[in-house]
């Protein structure tokens, strides 16, 4: 391809996402609020941009082939504080593409679209939303607009539910895990399968008590090589009983489950920032 966008080069995620990216295309133009990411890749260029501004995105995707979009607030907060980079930034990433003709959206979703949802279903990608917060409706929001985009405007999309893609460290991960080596892959198998229209695929490893089905999502080719068991001892069979009424254990979403409504989910959790450095 001639150019990929990247948003949200400077969080977690995107960082380890901006080097294998930059080998799949000639020019990677990536984006964020941050004034600077470090050393840039060879055929990277960075833009400072706002999502919420509809004319920075379109300036961002002239001449792109894709974009993958990762740029957001990642955690619940009030509604007010994810309306625009979450909502409207979404809106405007989708509305950019079709104003530049870019092929294909690949998207940054959460488990937390569907985090409401009880952990023993084992849900697969057509399972109904049933947000977990603000920041998951946001989520629904996105992957709707996708929807509406590939029916109305022929934009082709895929949505990645992410799970939990951090360091483990919490009994949870052990089922949710989505390792980066595999959130790469599925990054750069949703950018190469040759049609998706409008998919939806979870991102999770190759983890024995995974809680999700991926399989309506398997023609994306995505094989996740690592599996969460090997921690499973640590957090699980030497831990605390679990509260079998307590949301943060039932749900799909964890602790997002069980936050009131603006309040952070990460807060209790514990997660590595261990961002990529360049």
């Amino acid at each position: 391809m001639k150019k990929l966008v990247l948003t949200g080069a400077a969080g977690r995620l995107g960082s380890y996402l901006r080097e294998p990216l930059s080998h799949m295309c000639d020019a990677l133009v990536t984006t964020d609020l941050a004034d600077d990411i470090g050393t840039l890749y060879d055929g990277e260029h960075y833009v400072k941009a706002d999502l919420a501004d509809l004319g920075a995105m379109v300036d961002l995707l002239k001449g792109a082939d894709m974009v993958v979009h990762f740029g957001a607030i990642g955690d619940e907060a009030p509604f007010e504080e994810l309306l625009g980079p979450n909502f409207i930034g979404a809106y405007n990433v989708w509305e950019a593409a079709y104003k530049n003709k870019v092929r294909r959206v690949i998207y940054a979703s959460s488990i937390h679209a569907v985090g409401m949802h009880n952990k023993t279903d084992f849900i697969g990608t057509d399972a109904p939303h049933r947000p977990d917060t603000f920041y998951g409706l946001a989520k629904c929001f996105a992957e709707d607009l996708a929807s509406l985009y590939w029916d109305k405007r022929q934009i082709e999309s895929v949505c990645l539910r992410i799970l939990s893609c951090a360091q483990v460290n919490n009994a949870r991960a052990v089922g949710s895990w989505l390792s980066y080596d595999d959130l790469i892959q599925l990054v750069q198998k949703s950018i190469t399968a040759p049609v998706t229209g409008f998919t939806v695929a979870y991102g999770v490893s190759d983890n024995d008590r995974a809680t999700v089905d991926n399989t309506n999502a398997s023609f994306l080719g995505f094989r996740p090589k690592d599996n969460a068991e090997q921690f499973a001892t640590q957090f699980i069979a030497d831990g605390a009983p679990f509260d079998h009424q307590d949301l943060a254990n039932t749900r799909q979403g964890g602790p997002f489950a069980s936050v009131p409504l603006g309040n952070s989910g990460q807060a209790s959790m514990s997660i590595v920032n261990d961002t990529k450095k360049t």
